[in-house]
């Protein structure tokens, strides 16, 4: 497989770099955080409205660049680096792929060319889940009533919930069917904004009560199926890695950058072997948690069955570990100050922190890899 960037995606890469460089810098991340954390948008709606990221992989017939998963990869790489305080991979990673797998006639000719024309902010009421066969975990039901449903049940955690124009809700029918129904804010939802460690991620909880729904509001094509959820998922698991992917490259970035700077007993830091040996090991991590990124969104539009849901699941698994350790080095080699709220790598930390429980812990997935080589219910 050619890995290699064509002119075209690395323009999207540099370009998106360059913008966000400017707009989305560590001075605009820690002016959200102090102010609480949540969406910084002004930055929102120049990506969302004005450079249409948010059509990037949605298909032409629905308003969007119908282009491959790679060049969303590029983009997610990029916000990871900036820790970019928007909603763009819930909406675009998250609710977007799931409407294109799923979506009815209603769908397709108003809430996907809404997304893309950046009218609307979305996310899905996903439980944790680490693949599609954990759809039993669903926990909001939905019962018929009328030409409506009444919806009932909780999700603990959804990404971006406080500021979402539009939610997506896989609830369970009486008849076992999985059905999406498609929520604005106009409706009495009781959302929870959650006290988290990242601010530069909203996180909410999503209590529905008895709520009441017209027929209009649901949105799949004859129920979500098992092999359509994976496909959805599998796009926001790749966004996610892809996103720690950039995270882990910007803070070695900082970190190599101080420590070629940092004196200590007559020469820098970075000249001593022992700081040496520990960041040659993070590049190789690096490089090796890129190819597997890479990888799999260029194979993307292949993909089927248990095979690339491994490889997926192993993106998100390699991705997650590394900006875990790439910040836990960063605040050790930065010394004493690598704690404090005046350098950058603890935003980082908290990222790596939080990102790792989105859509399934890596224990999930490292699961979910073991049953695709080794088999359902193989004896060790």
């Amino acid at each position: 497989m050619n890995l290699d960037l064509t002119a075209d995606q690395r323009a999207i890469r540099d370009e998106a770099g360059r913008f966000l460089d400017e707009n989305s810098s560590s001075k605009d991340v820690r002016r959200i955080v102090d102010a609480g954390g949540g969406t910084d948008e002004a930055l929102w709606r120049t990506v969302a409205r004005d450079l249409g990221w948010c059509a990037m992989s949605i298909p032409e017939e629905c308003g969007g660049l119908g282009l491959d998963m790679t060049e969303m990869s590029l983009l997610m790489e990029v916000c990871g680096a900036h820790l970019a305080c928007m909603p763009l991979w819930s909406t675009a990673c998250l609710a977007a792929p799931l409407l294109v797998e799923t979506g009815n006639e209603r769908a397709r000719e108003t809430l996907l060319p809404a997304i893309a024309g950046g009218e609307i902010s979305a996310t899905v009421a996903w439980p944790a889940l680490a693949h599609a066969e954990q759809l039993i975990a669903i926990s909001v039901t939905a019962r018929p009533e009328g030409e409506g449903y009444r919806l009932e049940g909780e999700v603990a955690m959804v990404a971006d919930l406080p500021g979402a124009d539009l939610i997506l809700v896989p609830a369970r029918l009486p008849d076992g069917t999985v059905a999406l129904f498609a929520l604005d804010r106009t409706l009495p939802l009781k959302i929870t904004v959650l006290k988290t460690l990242d601010a530069t991620r909203p996180l909410g909880a999503l209590s529905l009560t008895d709520l009441a729904v017209p027929a209009e509001g649901r949105v799949d094509e004859n129920g979500i199926g098992a092999s359509a959820a994976e496909r959805a998922l599998a796009f926001g698991i790749l966004g996610l890695a892809a996103e720690q992917l950039g995270a882990a490259r910007a803070v070695m970035d900082l970190t190599l950058a101080y420590i070629g700077e940092r004196v200590q007993f007559g020469r820098t830091i970075a000249s001593f072997q022992a700081i040496k040996h520990r960041c040659a090991k993070l590049e190789v991590d690096f490089a090796e948690a890129r190819s597997l990124v890479y990888g799999a969104a260029a194979g993307f539009s292949d993909w089927s069955g248990e095979e690339a849901n491994a490889e997926v699941a192993a993106a998100r698994v390699l991705a997650s570990e590394l900006l875990f350790r790439a910040a836990e080095e960063s605040i050790q080699l930065h010394g004493g100050v690598g704690f404090t709220w005046e350098y950058d790598p603890h935003l980082y930390f908290k990222r790596a922190q939080a990102s790792n429980a989105l859509l399934g812990a890596p224990e999930g997935h490292l699961d979910a890899i073991a049953d695709a080589i080794i088999g359902r219910g193989a004896e060790a």
